[in-house]
């Protein structure tokens, strides 16, 4: 674990202002002036619209979210209090990693997969759609998102898990371009978890896979 930097951001977070942390930090773990990090942060209510959005995954009743269109992959998703957001800044060219993209993802989706499996959490992930799934009422419901960018084999951006999020605030958009699935949380499955205790064991789970 010494490799890496465990950074907590404490409060909510404005959008940008987590962004610009995140954006330093990669240049210096490209340039070497500092050892990789993962952020643990959560963001004040917002959009963001990634790479491959459509227009009319906005939809007029926005709930008064501002929206900003930022450089990581894939679509429309919504960070706020109560979803723990998770910024690994990883050098995929170093030492026991591999420089590729979906083994990458593949990774992080299996970091969360197992996190939740500690919480008694039956999570998978679909064919055809990047993030993490549960059952809701017997059907697949989103539990997190992966969004994430790569410069010079450093991973930006990444993950947002909902624990006790709001899930209304969804209702401005079309999550991740998926409009035939729900989104869900912990505390709507029946998990109560603080933030400290869900990161105590995502440190735990990171340390076998990365």
């Amino acid at each position: 674990m010494q490799h890496i930097d465990w950074i907590s951001l404490p409060g909510l977070i404005d959008y940008n202002t987590g962004l610009d942390l995140m954006q330093q930090r990669t240049n210096d773990v490209i340039l070497n002036k500092k050892k990789e990090a993962v952020f643990l942060l959560e963001h004040q209510d917002v959009y963001t619209a990634g790479t491959s959005y459509k227009d009319d995954e906005l939809l007029s009743d926005s709930n008064n979210i501002p929206v900003i269109y930022t450089g990581r992959g894939g679509k429309f998703t919504y960070h706020g209090p109560g979803q723990r957001v998770i910024y690994p800044i990883l050098n995929l060219a170093g030492k026991n990693r591999s420089p590729d993209l979906k083994l990458y993802i593949s990774l992080l989706e299996q970091w969360i997969i197992n996190t939740l499996d500690k919480l008694d959490v039956n999570a998978y992930t679909i064919d055809g759609r990047i993030g993490i799934w549960v059952n809701l009422d017997n059907a697949p419901a989103k539990i997190g998102a992966i969004g994430v960018r790569i410069k010079k084999w450093i991973t930006y951006h990444g993950i947002a898990v909902n624990l006790n999020t709001d899930i209304s605030r969804y209702s401005g958009i079309i999550p991740c371009g998926i409009n035939d699935f729900p989104v869900t949380s912990l505390i709507n499955i029946g998990i109560e978890i603080t933030m400290s205790d869900f990161d105590y064991l995502l440190k735990k789970e990171f340390e076998k896979l990365f």
